[in-house]
């Protein structure tokens, strides 16, 4: 059986022979140093700048992921982090790349959405989701003269209005709403019991979970020192850093930056 051996840049196999890696093009000496390295069954094993390692989901719990190479797609059947059975993902799903030395997650205009962990205090803009538990959310800004306009000049008759600016609604099955929430302080907190909205069968949710409060014209969120945390979908790219969780499909991983 001829030797191969890993290319030192990106961690591809290159078979016995070849002067240059078939994935980055590096350069091999002609003396075959390196030649006689023990081989990784694959590439995604080979130690990096960066992995991902598997918290839960439809595989193997505790499996990492070593990110060699420039991009490294996740999906249920394109890339190389593959998760087949999770019909949650898009078969293209998300990437993971790196510009600059510095690691970032881009989605792949999935149908379900990528989700990062949200550290500290995190803006939200119009129609941005976020995951409490296994509850996904919606934020909705609220301009109340739109959503009930004027016939020939009169105002329909409501509720009396409240300084309302956003509201929270639960997206169910269909991605049709399902409870929403509105606090005349614009601030709501999110938990399992003694909350503004509350998710009582959720057991994945914190008794008190996440908040979500009007701030300087913008709606923030920060977590409550939950459990499990609080995610949001992310839009294009998404610089990560070292300890980040992201979540796609059924999964969850940790993301390990090496120094």
């Amino acid at each position: 059986m001829s030797n191969a051996h890993v290319c030192g840049e990106c961690g591809a196999v290159v078979p016995d022979g070849h002067h240059y890696c078939g994935r980055c093009g590096t350069r091999f000496a002609g003396d075959g140093s390196g030649g006689n390295e023990t081989m990784f069954f694959g590439a995604m094993q080979a130690p990096g700048r960066a992995k991902l390692i598997l918290i839960k989901g439809e595989g193997l719990e505790g499996l990492s992921y070593h990110l060699n190479a420039t991009e490294h797609v996740a999906g249920r059947k394109q890339g190389a982090i593959l998760f087949p059975e999770d019909t949650y993902l898009s078969p293209r799903h998300a990437t993971f790349l790196y510009r600059e030395n510095m690691l970032f997650l881009r989605d792949e205009k999935s149908h379900n959405g990528t989700f990062l962990r949200v550290s500290g205090a995190r803006e939200l803009a119009h129609g941005d989701e976020v995951l409490v538990g296994e509850q996904l959310l919606r934020v909705d800004y609220l301009n109340l003269r739109p959503e009930y306009p004027m016939r020939e000049e009169t105002l329909m008759y409501i509720s009396p209005p409240k300084d309302y600016r956003f509201r929270l609604v639960q997206v169910v099955r269909g991605g049709r709403p399902g409870l929403s929430f509105c606090s005349v302080n614009n601030d709501v907190l999110v938990g399992r019991e003694g909350c503004d909205m509350n998710f009582a069968d959720d057991r994945h949710i914190s008794r008190k979970h996440a908040r979500f409060t009007w701030t300087d014209g913008k709606v923030v969120v920060q977590d409550h020192d939950s459990r499990n945390g609080t995610f949001i979908r992310i839009q294009g790219e998404e610089r990560l850093r070292h300890g980040d969780y992201v979540s796609f499909g059924s999964e969850l991983m940790r993301v390990e930056i090496n120094a």
